[in-house]
């Protein structure tokens, strides 16, 4: 009979090899190559390889405490996802406030509203204006509980903690640069530099917390913890220059549209008569340049997505629905362009955007991230146990 080795010992000091021990007090010793083998899988990382393997005397109870815990993610998850969902309607609603002219309907008061809002004397713009506000309001009290939940059921080290953490700070900012509109009257038939400057800090800070909150909850989903840039690093800087594109069409689009509201052309020949006129409003001249910046931005992302999935030598599906996507938007454009920008049309426009730009930050992160190893003995723990369970 062979005799026992040092990792054998240890695992009968520990008890975590009792199965084994019986099958060979069965098999009166015979240390058959199949018996080698089928004890592998059984092999469990130490403490001193992995901090967070808990000593195997208590592995059933950790076993149910990550059950526990990935219950408890899933649930953080579907409600990161609907803040996610939640602050996209705000947002377009936000467009319809706009595309109304309803930012004055409560005057140059925040957060509180000067007028009824219920009742036979509400105005419209007044209630428009102030349902804004409300929907503006529960947007920050789901994403403080977002923070607040996420924090309690991740780890230290988790991206989705941070991620949550930057998506209220881009709220609480949000709720800043809103109000800022309201009380120095940049709303309404307003045309000063300072509305079209607020409008783009605006912008920008809206698609950033939309890339935030995408970003939480397809981490909390996937149970992702922390990662590592890739060292392709001209890979890095042309995704991160398609997504500085993006935004700045993003940002042109909505002076567009601003200019589309402020002033409206009766048809497609006077729209084009207002942006060529010599002495035409700046607005309309940006008007003008959001078409030239879209089409040269659509084709640079898609430039970007088809180098990097060439370098992975496949096309994945959210490249794919990426590329749909950014045709759909350039169609509804242009639908927008020759139908005058209604109202419906401008909103679809807007919903198409920000669904465009949230895939191609989940598309983007997934290219230049790739998960950290911090622990190699789990890692081949997990792969070893994957193995045994097929």
């Amino acid at each position: 009979m062979r005799k026992a080795s040092s990792v054998d010992k240890g695992a009968r000091a520990d008890g975590t090899f009792p199965e084994r021990d019986e099958r060979q007090r069965g098999d009166h010793g015979s240390g058959s190559r199949h018996q080698r083998v089928s004890s592998i899988p059984r092999l469990q990382p130490s403490p001193a390889a992995c901090a967070d393997t808990p000593d195997s005397t208590f592995w059933a109870k950790t076993i149910l405490r990550s059950h526990s815990r990935a219950g408890e993610i899933s649930h953080v998850a579907r409600f990161a996802w609907t803040a996610l969902y939640w602050n996209v309607a705000v947002v377009l609603w936000g467009a319809y406030v706009r595309a109304t002219g309803s930012g004055a309907g409560c005057g140059n008061r925040w957060p509180l509203c000067d007028g009824d809002v219920i009742g036979a004397s509400a105005k419209a713009q007044t209630i428009v204006e102030f349902t804004h506000r409300i929907t503006s309001v529960i947007s920050l009290l789901m994403v403080t509980g977002l923070v607040v939940w996420c924090w309690r059921v991740t780890k230290k080290g988790d991206w989705a903690r941070y991620s949550a953490v930057l998506a209220a700070v881009f709220l609480a900012n949000e709720a800043l640069l809103g109000a800022a509109l309201v009380l120095l009257k940049h709303v309404a038939n307003d045309q000063s530099a300072g509305r079209v400057l607020f409008l783009c800090l605006h912008l920008g800070n809206t698609l950033l917390l939309l890339a935030t909150l995408s970003l939480t909850a397809v981490w909390l989903s996937n149970g992702s913890r922390s990662f590592t840039l890739i060292g392709k690093w001209r890979e890095v800087s042309s995704i991160g220059l398609g997504l500085l594109a993006t935004m700045v069409t993003g940002t042109t689009g909505a002076v567009a549209a601003l200019a589309d509201t402020l002033f409206p052309a009766t048809s497609l020949a006077s729209s084009l008569a207002q942006d060529f006129s010599p002495g035409t409003p700046a607005l309309l001249r940006v008007r003008l340049l959001h078409p030239a910046l879209a089409t040269v931005a659509a084709c640079y992302v898609m430039w970007v997505i088809l180098r990097s999935s060439t370098g992975r030598n496949r096309l994945s599906r959210s490249a794919i629905s990426l590329i749909i996507l950014l045709f759909v938007q350039v169609g509804i454009g242009m639908t927008n362009v020759l139908l005058l920008a209604p109202v419906w049309v401008q909103i679809a426009h807007l919903f198409v955007a920000d669904a465009l730009w949230i895939l191609l930050v989940l598309a983007s992160a997934d290219l230049v991230l790739e998960p950290a190893v911090t622990c190699p003995a789990c890692a081949l723990a997990s792969v070893v146990m994957k193995g045994r369970k097929r």
